[in-house]
């Protein structure tokens, strides 16, 4: 689009929407792939990957985990076993990706292999549930670590975790509105900030072995709690550290070639994450217990104060960057999960409108930041990371199973990446089987209600997106019309072949 037709759509340079336009229902167009190049020449694949997945979970799951499992080498092999995991899934969506070159994650893999219902459900699971709780949590720990130096000795009370979370959503949210340049250059910041976090914690720990610190490694698998209920849920924190493997395919429409840098960013990201996670976790084993870590209040501080006094400060501090970086890459990708549901018509259209602006999905962005500030008032981490687990591994395995599906419905499909078909099976089973334990194990209400939620998707399916009742279309057009002009958006132009 040119700057003078802008302009004008801008409303002869005064930035509002046409009414007219609007009312007349010719709505203006602009196209969010136009901004596409911006990314990767400003934020590679590899940052998003690893800026993403790298947040609080190494920092707050260390000690779930360990108890989980009460031994410092079960908790070691579960770290590693997470990260291929996270590898084998991330090769699935590699293929996934490159074979439907849509943004928005594992919605248009589940439209392709099982029509619009079980999308459906999965968009209304994660724009309600799992990613503004995934966001929630993150936020929360950074909350946590940034006030943590404030009050020595005690733990930060919880309105001043709550109101210092909620600020950090509401700015990640502003500047990902604002500019996808912004978002970006802030993600390699912080990309940057944290690896230099991971790299003290992890040359400190080997400055330890080297010194003959290797007491608590001893006997390493003595007393150890093995259960298939123990197990599955040492897995879902472990694999909530990792979370954030899929996130490229939240952004495949504004990849610069993803059938290159989609597979090459999973390739590379992931086994340095799974390396750098293991490490991570022998440095804490290095300077304390078992015992020691489960009564540590923030694992990395803890760390720090016994290895790095006085510059013990420098931690928390370089801990609150790395949330915060976990925090926007979240951001910036999920929500391109709530436009992309909204221009499918499975959520109100204006989440699927432009900044005229910015060029940036600004409404859905702002949808999912004011979700994800509802979360953050339970605030229980723990009990927030087990029901986020169980629900967000329900779709990836359903995912998963769309590849295998798809190889015998959808021959045609070009496939620039092929996977080995065992690859995807391995991914299903152990989907399956993390669902199931904690339900046959453990039974929970909770567990029933995530289910009963999930189900009642078909509910509002059926209400507004299958029946469009007229009175339902004439208030979604009614208020599409006053957010449209509140917020000056417009619809995304088609794209011409």
């Amino acid at each position: 689009m040119s700057e003078e037709s802008l302009k004008k759509r801008k409303g002869e340079g005064k930035g509002r929407v046409d009414r007219q336009s609007i009312q007349s229902h010719e709505p203006q167009t602009m196209n969010l792939q136009k901004q596409a190049s911006l990314f990767l020449f400003h934020l590679c694949g590899i940052c998003m990957i690893v800026g993403t997945i790298i947040g609080s979970g190494i920092f707050v799951s260390p000690k779930s985990v360990l108890a989980n499992v009460e031994a410092v080498g079960p908790c070691l092999t579960i770290w590693a076993a997470c990260g291929v995991l996270a590898t084998l899934g991330a090769l699935c969506f590699a293929e996934l990706g490159t074979m439907i070159t849509k943004s928005g994650g594992e919605y248009p893999y589940l439209m392709e292999a099982f029509g619009p219902i079980p999308a459906f459900l999965f968009s209304w699971t994660s724009l309600l549930v799992t990613k503004p709780t995934s966001f929630a949590i993150i936020c929360l720990s950074f909350a946590e670590y940034a006030s943590a130096p404030f009050y020595p000795g005690c733990d930060p009370p919880q309105v001043v975790i709550k109101c210092l979370a909620a600020a950090a959503i509401v700015v990640i949210t502003i500047v990902n509105s604002l500019s996808v340049k912004l978002g970006s250059y802030l993600q390699n910041f912080l990309t940057a900030a944290k690896m230099i976090i991971v790299t003290i914690i992890i040359v400190s720990g080997i400055v330890l072995l080297a010194q003959g610190k290797t007491e608590n490694f001893k006997d390493s698998f003595k007393d150890s709690k093995i259960s298939l209920s123990s197990i599955s849920l040492a897995f879902y924190n472990g694999l909530w550290a990792y979370d954030g493997w899929n996130q490229l395919n939240y952004i495949t429409e504004e990849l610069k070639n993803p059938y290159r840098n989609l597979p090459l960013s999973i390739m590379i990201g992931i086994p340095l994450v799974t390396v750098c996670y293991v490490l991570i976790n022998i440095s804490y084993f290095t300077v304390m217990t078992s015992t020691e870590l489960l009564q540590s209040q923030a694992v990395a501080v803890t760390f720090g104060d016994r290895v790095l006094y006085p510059a013990s400060w420098i931690v928390p501090l370089f801990v609150a960057f790395s949330t915060l970086g976990s925090a926007n890459g979240t951001c910036f990708t999920a929500g391109r999960l709530v436009y992309v549901a909204g221009r499918e018509g499975h959520m109100l259209k204006v989440l699927s409108y432009i900044s005229v602006k910015h060029l940036t999905p600004a409404p859905a962005i702002i949808f999912y930041g004011a979700i994800a500030i509802i979360y953050i008032i339970p605030g229980d981490i723990d009990t927030l990371i087990n029901y986020f687990s169980f629900a967000v591994w329900i779709f990836y395995g359903l995912t998963v199973f769309a590849l295998i599906v798809m190889r015998f419905t959808r021959k045609e499909l070009k496939r620039p990446i092929r996977i080995p078909i065992i690859i995807p099976v391995i991914v299903t089973l152990v989907a399956v089987l993390l669902v199931l334990a904690p339900i046959i194990s453990a039974p929970e209400l909770a567990y029933l209600y995530c289910i009963l939620f999930i189900l009642s998707g078909l509910i509002v399916y059926i209400l507004f997106v299958h029946l469009k009742f007229n009175w339902l279309q004439k208030i979604s057009k009614l208020m599409t019309m006053h957010l449209q002009m509140l917020l000056e958006v417009v619809p995304e132009e088609e794209v011409t072949e």
